[in-house]
């Protein structure tokens, strides 16, 4: 609960500023970059999630790595979270950051589960039909799970439409369980 709570008061904060300023695709490039940088690096982790180093040496660390090479804004933000020692909340600010842009972009992020590889007519289609349901650009990503035994799987945002026959099968399972 606290983690969402933080990353989201953060980035919406972040997000205002970056939106005051136009820019905030590139802060959110940027942010997506550190994010993966610090998630790589299990040295940086350590030290910039460390309780025993002080702010102004973790401040130091990210003026030597960043300074001059991202903007302003987003070089601020980070100094602000390891003074509020909220550096551990990034990746979730990062998500919520994304988030609020992708909303004011109109575009909404959409999984794909299906049981074989899916062609490229075939993603066009579906892109272009949660397009229509949702009157929103769709991102899609795009992955197999043979669990499913046929058909689709598809989450977005906290939506699912579960078009597989396992669930089907489940399904008619239950209903035959039912009325024996």
């Amino acid at each position: 609960m606290l983690r969402g709570a933080v990353g989201g008061r953060y980035a919406e904060a972040l997000y205002e500023l970056a939106k005051r300023d136009d820019k905030v695709d590139v802060v959110e490039q940027e942010l997506k970059a550190i994010d993966q940088m610090i998630k790589d690096d299990k040295d940086l982790q350590k030290i910039l999630y460390h309780p025993r180093i002080t702010a102004e040496e973790k401040k130091d660390l990210l003026k030597e790595l960043f300074a001059g090479k991202i903007s302003e804004v987003t070089f601020e933000f980070l100094k602000l979270l390891v003074e509020r020692q909220r550096e551990q909340f990034l990746s979730d600010i990062v998500d919520y950051f994304v988030d609020k842009a992708n909303a004011d972009r109109n575009i909404t992020a959409a999984g794909i589960a299906s049981a074989v590889e899916l062609n490229n007519k075939e993603k066009a289609d579906l892109e272009a039909m949660l397009g229509k349901i949702t009157g929103k650009k769709v991102v899609t990503d795009f992955s197999v799970d043979p669990s499913l035994i046929g058909g689709v799987v598809v989450r977005i945002g906290d939506r699912v439409i579960d078009g597989s026959i396992r669930t089907r099968l489940a399904a008619m399972r239950e209903h035959l369980r039912l009325i024996s």
